[in-house]
């Protein structure tokens, strides 16, 4: 459950910054073909995002989820953390299935009112499963990922550089872009990280 309760860290700031993204030309991005997170000796401007691109395959995985929708940021933020710590939570530890991934999250608008998708990789499908908790298994498919670190007001650029990739290479979304929270966003402390440490996935699928 460890990664369901820290990422409601995340998701504050997640909803702090939603708000302000506007779909502006990305800026003072660095954009590396490798999977290498940021090291604390790189030189780049702390002012640039790292943003890594991969085009890989994702591999099937079991995933619960709920649907909904919150007329501002503060209900999106409330529910959100209902969902992950309450709703999934609880179906996970009644069925006695295990976390397989990291906490995700797909956005159809970027501002107020907001229509997203929240849930979480397990390992095999419920045998029974809550009213408004939806259950999809996700076959294998080909991904374009972009690994960002930075400020999480900055992913609008991850966005932006993905779309061109797929215009670029003649490719087609199948389906809606999605977030990965992979890095814990504090410390063993408590405390929360640089930014230019903490992993957000996001990802598209393609044909």
């Amino acid at each position: 459950m460890k990664n369901i309760l820290l990422v409601l860290f995340v998701l504050n700031l997640i909803i702090s910054c939603k708000v302000n993204n506007k779909n502006e030309d990305p800026k003072d991005t660095v954009i590396l073909k490798e999977n290498k997170p940021r090291s604390k000796s790189d030189s780049t401007p702390r002012n640039a995002p790292i943003i890594n691109i991969v085009d890989t395959v994702a591999l099937p995985y079991h995933f619960i989820s709920v649907k909904d929708s919150a007329v501002n940021n503060i209900r999106l933020s409330l529910k959100l953390g209902f969902i992950y710590s309450d709703r999934l939570s609880n179906l996970i530890k009644h069925s006695k299935l295990k976390i397989t991934g990291h906490p995700m999250a797909c956005y159809k608008t970027q501002k107020a009112p907001f229509f997203f998708e929240a849930g979480i990789a397990i390992d095999k499908k419920p045998a029974k499963l809550e009213p408004g908790i939806i259950y999809k298994h996700i076959g294998k498919r080909k991904v374009i990922v972009a690994h960002f670190f930075g400020p999480y007001e900055e992913t609008v650029q991850a966005y932006q550089i993905l779309n061109d990739w797929l215009k670029d290479n003649k490719k087609k979304a199948i389906d809606k872009p999605y977030e990965i929270y992979v890095e814990d966003p504090l410390d063993e402390n408590g405390k929360a990280k640089d930014p230019y440490q903490v992993q957000t996935d996001i990802v598209i699928p393609y044909e």
